[in-house]
């Protein structure tokens, strides 16, 4: 299966839209990329994905990336400095655990989605939007093969 094929349109548009509505209660950043196979272990590869797609360049260091994998069946959910330095350590196993457990419902949509609405919560008790706020990354997926890595 490609990466671009991993979810429907309607899925996708689905993602995105609650990215936006995550992000409207925040000044933080989240993005999600999918690849077909990974071939590093899931963290090193969202971490190299979060360079790529220059997500440690946001002024508060409050970007959040859902890395998934289709072929492979392996996920990571990474965040930078900022957040890192003010989660729970337990905070990303956590929203793991509930993605995980839709992704064995094969509900791999809805498995991001809570993800997605997760990680806004956090980020809004922490970074908290403001009128001055700048969306500072693109709220679509990014797909393997569209980055320049």
């Amino acid at each position: 299966m490609k990466a671009k094929d991993f979810l429907s349109r309607d899925q996708q548009k689905a993602v995105v839209t609650a990215i936006m509505e995550a992000e409207k209660n925040t000044s933080g950043e989240i993005r999600v990329h999918i690849d077909e196979k990974c071939r590093k272990t899931p963290v090193e590869r969202a971490q190299a994905v979060f360079h790529t797609l220059k997500m440690d360049d946001t002024q508060l260091r409050n970007g959040v990336l859902i890395y998934v994998a289709c072929q492979s069946k392996v996920f990571a959910i990474i965040g930078d400095k900022g957040i890192n330095d003010v989660v729970p350590s337990d905070f990303w196993n956590d929203i793991c655990s509930g993605m995980a457990a839709k992704f064995k419902e094969g509900q791999f949509a809805e498995g991001i989605i809570c993800a997605v609405k997760a990680t806004g919560e956090k980020l809004k008790e922490f970074f908290p939007y403001s009128q001055d706020d700048v969306n500072e990354q693109p709220d679509d997926i990014s797909f393997e093969g569209e980055i320049k890595e």
